[in-house]
């Protein structure tokens, strides 16, 4: 048996289903987390070509490892089917926008909501309501149509909109986390919670400057015309 059999078996015998029944769920997660991703790839293009302007600094998709599936089901009290991973695993294929400024995740959020192939099925305000350890971002649940040869599936993407900084923090707050399996020291946690609110504000004074830099570039037009 050569390492790709050896895969799928493991694959296969962490969710208890059939080699080809993980192979279509996770091409259709995988065409899903596709589609998404050239989608907001084309509105960022057309942002730049309309209003010169780019609201998403990059874009990361990750498809969820079954093992990590198989983790968070036993952690909701869930046996470890493909039924399940299905119904219950929301973030299975995930994308993490990372814009410059505050008002561009709002901005996205709210282009997402209109495009017509993508139905939002839940929405959680991290940024306006932050978590107590001090995380924001902004998290959609979305399902996109994936048409197979005989059928059209509708597979959910997990979206999450955050600034670059947001970004930094997150990163730093989820090795803390999986390093001390989620009992951190209370030192850690209050610095975690201190520089949280540090990158807050350096979020608002950015967002101040860009303002005041457009506004500067808009008096230079109206005085050239």
């Amino acid at each position: 048996m050569d390492y790709a059999e050896d895969k799928h078996k493991e694959e296969r015998e962490a969710m208890n289903g059939s080699v080809d029944s993980w192979r279509e769920v996770i091409l259709v997660y995988t065409s899903a987390l596709h589609q998404v991703q050239t989608k907001l790839e084309i509105l960022n293009d057309e942002f730049q070509h309309v209003h010169r302007y780019n609201p998403i600094e990059h874009i990361k998709g990750r498809i969820k490892t079954p093992e990590s599936i198989v983790k968070k089901l036993k952690k909701n009290g869930r046996e470890s089917t493909i039924d399940n991973m299905i119904q219950y695993v929301n973030d299975i294929a995930g994308i993490r926008i990372i814009c410059s400024f505050s008002s561009d995740i709002y901005r996205i959020a709210e282009i997402l909501r209109n495009q017509k192939d993508i139905t939002v099925i839940s929405e959680k305000d991290y940024i306006t309501y932050p978590k107590a350890s001090g995380y924001k971002s902004y998290h959609m649940i979305v399902t996109v149509p994936v048409y197979l040869s005989d059928r059209t599936i509708d597979a959910k993407v997990e979206i999450q909109i955050r600034t670059v900084a947001m970004d930094f923090w997150a990163s730093l707050e989820h090795k803390i986390h999986y390093k001390f399996e989620g009992n951190a020291p209370e030192n850690l946690k209050k610095e975690l919670v201190d520089c949280a609110k540090m990158v807050s504000d350096l979020d608002n004074r950015m967002e101040q400057l860009n303002e005041q830099i457009q506004g500067l570039e808009s008096g230079y037009e109206n005085e050239e015309y």
